[in-house]
Parts: C-alpha cells; sequence; structure tokens
C-alpha cells in the first residue's frame, strides 16, 4: 500500500500538459469490442481506471497493446466470452459500459453489479430503460444478464440525463435495426467523443452535442484511429490547485471550448485565466475574494448536467473556497454522499457549515494545518491533496489508490510545478 506525504504551504508554479480525458477514455475503450477490425485510441490516460478496462478486455479475449504512450491498439476480432469477471465489477463502475456493446454485437453480457466511488446512489434503472426499449431482455438474480434476438430503433426518453446510460445506449442504437432517437441525454464533451469515435467508426449519429441524439443503426461498424480529448476535470483542478496555493500553472493542450461552464463559478471567487490557442495560464496574485450577487447577497457555485457546472468539481470548489475571502454556498445536487468529506477539512482548520448532503457554506480565508486524511473518492482525494499543499505541516493522504483512478502520473505532475510531496510505501 502506498499514501501521500505532503509538505505544504508552497506556492505552485510551471507548466505541464493536460491528460486525457478519463470519461472519454472508458466508453472509448468499450466501444471497441463493437467490431472485429482494429481500433487505435490515442491520449489514453495512463491511470487505474483505464487500466482496469484493458484487463476486462484482455479476460474477454480481445488483444490490447499499448504502441506508444498513451496509444493503444485494440483487436476484438477473437471476441471469446461475454462475462464480465466478477472483480473487474466490483473494482470499477464503468465495467457497466461493456453491456452496450457486447450485446450489441454478440446477443448478451453478463456481470455483477458494478462498483466505484462511493458518492451516494448511483441508479442504473436509466441504463436497463433505454436497453430494453431497444429489445434487450436483462434479469437481476445477483448477476446482471442481457440477452437480445434483435435490436430494433425506437424513440427513447431517458428518466434522467445520465452520462454512462447515455453512452451504452448509443453503443447498443448503433448496431440497432432502423431509426432511434434518443431524447434528454447527456451532453458532456466525453459523451461527445465517444459520439465521434463511433462515427468515426462508420455510425450514422446527429445532434452530437445537444440533448437530443439521432441514430440511424448500421450492420456493422469498421476499425478508427482516434484520439480522445482533454481532461477538462483535470484541468479544473490544477487551476483550483495555482489558486489555493496562490501560486501559478501554465497548462497545454487544453480546449477552451470545454472550459466555458467552469469560467462563471471560478469567477465567482475571484480565479481568472487566459487561453492562447491550446494553452491555458493561471497567472500569480490572483483576487481570491468572493464577487458577491447583486445586493450584497452570497453567491452561489452549484453543478448541473452539461453546460452546467460539473459535479465533479464541486469537491474542488470547495476547498479553493476554504482559501478565498468572503463567503459562498457550494450546492452539490446530485450526490447525497460527495459533501461528507467537508470534516476533514474542517479537521484542518476550514470554516464550513454543512446545512445537508447537498449544501456546504463555506467562510474564508481560513488558515489549514496538516492532517492524516483518507480518500474517499477520485475527485474530494484530489481536494484534499490540494487542501494539504494550501496548508501548513505535513500531511498524510491513505487510500491513494482512489485518487490515481482518475489522475494520470499526479505526484510527477505536482513535483514539476514545486510541490513537496512523495509517494510512500507503507506496510
Amino acid at each position: 500500500m502506498y499514501e501521500y506525504h505532503i509538505e505544504g504551504g508552497f506556492p505552485v508554479k510551471g507548466t505541464i500538459r493536460a491528460s486525457g480525458n478519463k470519461n472519454a477514455a472508458l466508453p472509448c475503450i468499450a466501444a471497441a469490442t463493437l467490431t472485429e477490425e482494429t481500433v487505435i485510441l490515442r491520449n489514453i490516460p495512463e491511470i487505474e481506471d483505464t487500466g482496469v478496462m484493458f484487463t476486462i478486455l484482455e479476460s474477454l479475449g480481445v488483444r490490447a497493446e499499448k504502441i506508444e504512450k498513451n496509444a493503444w491498439k485494440i483487436d476484438a476480432s477473437n471476441l471469446k466470452t461475454t462475462n464480465i469477471p466478477d472483480e473487474m465489477s466490483k473494482r470499477l463502475r464503468g465495467s457497466i459500459l461493456f453491456a452496450g456493446p457486447l450485446v450489441a454485437r454478440t446477443g448478451k453480457a453478463s456481470m455483477l453489479p458494478p462498483g466505484g466511488d462511493v458518492i451516494g446512489r448511483r441508479r442504473l434503472d436509466t441504463h436497463f430503460l433505454a436497453l430494453e426499449e431497444l429489445g434487450v431482455r436483462i434479469t437481476t438474480n445477483g448477476r446482471f444478464e442481457f440477452t437480445t434476438n434483435k435490436l430494433v430503433g425506437k424513440e427513447i426518453f431517458l428518466d434522467e440525463a445520465s452520462v454512462t446510460a447515455t453512452e451504452n445506449a448509443l453503443m447498443a442504437a448503433v448496431l440497432a435495426e432502423g431509426h432511434t432517437e434518443i431524447t434528454n441525454v447527456a451532453s458532456e464533451p466525453h459523451v461527445q467523443d465517444l459520439c465521434l469515435m463511433l462515427n468515426a467508426m462508420g455510425a450514422k449519429i446527429s445532434g452530437i452535442g445537444s440533448n437530443i441524439l439521432q441514430i440511424d443503426g448500421v450492420e456493422k461498424l469498421h476499425g478508427c484511429d482516434f484520439t480522445i480529448g482533454p481532461d477538462f476535470m483535470e484541468i479544473g483542478s490544477y487551476i483550483g490547485l495555482a489558486a489555493a496555493t496562490k501560486g501559478s500553472i501554465t497548462i497545454t493542450g487544453v480546449n477552451e471550448r470545454q472550459l466555458r461552464p467552469l469560467k462563471n463559478s471560478f469567477r465567482k471567487i475571484g480565479i481568472r485565466w487566459t487561453v492562447e490557442g491550446d494553452t491555458l495560464t493561471v497567472a500569480p496574485n490572483q483576487e481570491l475574494k468572493v464577487n458577491q450577487d447583486l445586493g450584497g447577497m452570497i453567491p452561489k457555485i452549484d453543478d448541473s448536467p452539461w453546460p452546467g457546472f460539473p459535479a465533479d468539481l464541486t469537491s474542488i470548489m470547495t476547498v479553493v473556497a476554504t482559501q478565498v475571502e468572503g463567503t459562498v454556498l457550494i450546492f452539490e445536487k446530485m450526490f447525497e454522499s460527495r459533501m461528507f468529506f467537508v470534516d476533514k477539512l474542517i479537521s484542518m482548520g476550514a470554516r464550513i457549515t454543512l446545512c445537508d448532503p447537498h449544501r456546504a457554506v463555506v467562510s474564508g480565508p481560513s488558515t489549514l494545518h496538516g492532517e492524516h486524511l483518507v480518500s474517499p473518492d477520485v475527485r474530494a482525494g484530489m481536494a484534499m491533496v490540494i487542501a494539504a499543499l494550501a496548508a501548513h505541516g505535513e500531511s498524510k493522504i491513505s487510500n491513494i489508490y482512489q485518487i490515481e483512478r482518475g489522475y494520470e502520473d499526479l505526484v510527477a505532475k505536482l513535483k514539476s510545478i514545486g510541490a513537496h510531496i512523495e509517494r510512500v510505501e507503507v506496510k
């Protein structure tokens, strides 16, 4: 086992490159099983979650070969089974993404209920609703068994704009007979990446980026060479890190359009950046002061489906707000357990009132001190890293597996911009 040892109080400064979008990589890896031809995926982040996805591929009889850094060649021509290994299902919620492509290509798929972050109930009903509408029979007696004789296109209304349910429905619909219209879909950049990859494989998807997708089914898909977009969640995390440590950062390989939903929320707490081409710069000496709403009212940072502020960054914003002058309300609407990590921030000296499972009032700036922390999930874990780097003294963070599921080469990147962090083996 490993943990992070962090000496806080040192501003970060330097340049890093954005990694590929984890949440795009997972469905794109699963989508490679839709064809017998070779698929090449580039800009795949080297993290725990993608590693599990490649292990699942290999267990299915799929050849996955790393051809260069962050690039993989996938050959699913000799698919041998459609049973996802139990251990892999338990480790990763993204394992559910194999249901759609496997049942579309072979007519069946089998797995245990997926695991993943513990941030509240993450229902699968929407996945089942969409697949059943397309003609999939699903039984749930301890395992999820998906079977079909034929997929047929249909008008589908998702009961929530679930990212992974949208992706599963898409991967099944591209090989369904006839036309499918899916309404109330998620439209995040990672969903758009999956759509673009499927189209590169010969699918016929329109409406990409909107909340209504039109799909004309095709008989088969072919191979492709596709590059995953940058991870705007990682970029947002590093922007927050620079501000919280009163430092500066330059991030290359960004997509400015994807950062627009982040900009307004960061501005509410006095943080700004500039973008030239694909390079983003957070300058030093940020104002770090809450900009009150009209009438002197306390501003609110709340999440919502794309193009709203991403739920995954509310943990990051909570930490950054502890270093900002003024009071702000963080309102996390989507997961009832995501905010429970704030008790650790309070133990570090943060002034936070947790109103209920979804709302926290943060008053700053607070002087944080080092603490022994345990990462509960990917984003809260990264928020703890930022808190530790902004704090005075030494912190130790355990269960770093959760953090490394979502952040590529984190320690090396942080050290390259002046962070005092070590990855230490503990017994």
